[in-house]
């Protein structure tokens, strides 16, 4: 059941173009492992800049946290940033020491069904990059056999989301030092993930002999002599992005 779960995520992740498709396809798998509510906040680079969070929470707490810049007191985000492993928050957990704020914060919270969690941080090459929520108005018994059981798997599954949104959404198009037209990035990030011409041909809209010819030149660009040593490239140049 859950390497089936997994490979429906791969498949559909590998085919989301937005926002609202990013949010079903982890809604659906967390839902199938018995977590029925996440949040994925990817973390700004800069203190001014916004963070990007895409969740099932009610919308009217996540309006109210983007706007209340949350995130620079929220202690589980706080967590997230300075240590790499998953850890679980709130109610029945020791160990957290709130400031008077960030108690506000959980009450406010907790007003939403939000009072405890199991969080994964994602770091890239420089630091921390995002923090993917579980979250739960009580530990009952579903959640926490949810988080015993599929917990490694909800970690990978964090590592592939956080990377298909980078690169779908935020990836400059160079490659090891060469630019990319848009259509050769594209290709050659779906040939990365394992997809054929054929494949990547039909999620673009495009046709196969189209694809084809986008990743002959993104391989011509790099001066490499196969599609495989092209994504060798690609998928190192992506690994060293935060």
């Amino acid at each position: 059941m859950r390497q089936l779960v997994i490979q429906t995520f791969i498949d559909r992740l590998s085919a989301s173009t937005d926002y609202a498709e990013l949010r079903s396809t982890f809604a659906d798998a967390a839902a199938a492992f018995d977590l029925h509510s996440f949040a994925y906040l990817s973390l700004p680079r800069r203190p001014n800049d916004k963070p990007l969070l895409i969740s099932t929470y009610p919308t009217k707490w996540t309006d109210h946290y983007l706007e209340s810049r949350y995130e620079r007191l929220d202690p589980v985000v706080l967590r997230a940033r300075h240590g790499k492993e998953p850890f679980e928050w709130g109610l029945g957990v020791a160990g957290m020491r709130l400031s008077k704020r960030q108690q506000q914060l959980f009450d406010e919270a907790a007003r939403f069904d939000i009072r405890c969690g199991f969080t994964i941080p994602v770091h890239g090459s420089r630091g921390p990059a995002a923090a993917i929520t579980f979250a739960s108005n009580e530990r009952h018994p579903a959640f926490c056999r949810g988080i015993e059981r599929h917990g490694e798997a909800l970690q990978v599954m964090a590592g592939l989301y956080h990377a298909h949104i980078r690169r779908t959404f935020f990836a400059s198009r160079i490659v090891d030092g060469v630019s990319l037209s848009p259509r050769e990035f594209e290709c050659l990030s779906w040939a990365a993930l394992g997809k054929s011409a054929g494949v990547t041909a039909d999620i673009l809209g495009i046709r196969r002999r189209t694809a084809v010819f986008h990743l002959e030149n993104a391989k011509q660009k790099l001066g490499v002599h196969t599609i495989l040593e092209a994504v060798a490239r690609y998928s190192a140049s992506i690994r060293s992005r935060p």
